[in-house]
């Protein structure tokens, strides 16, 4: 076991010497906008509309936006 952390310890050596432009951190898609995300599906799972979707446009283009402040291009 300290065979394993010895490696992983040398191997993140090279990741702590970049810059702070090439360092960019890769973040999961779960991860991000969870407040964006909660108040979407609290949109369009309780709205009271014919089209929820329509109802919720608002808050749905809110969490594409936050989305794509990290990268994520939804449709």
């Amino acid at each position: 076991m300290d065979a394993k952390l010895c490696l992983t310890s040398s191997a993140n050596i090279g990741a702590d010497t970049q810059t702070a432009t090439q360092a960019t951190p890769a973040v999961k898609p779960c991860c991000v906008c969870k407040e964006e995300k909660a108040n979407r599906d609290q949109c369009m799972l309780f709205s009271n509309a014919k089209d929820p979707q329509k109802d919720c446009a608002s808050i749905i283009d809110k969490y594409k936006s936050c989305m794509k402040g990290f990268g994520f291009d939804l449709p």
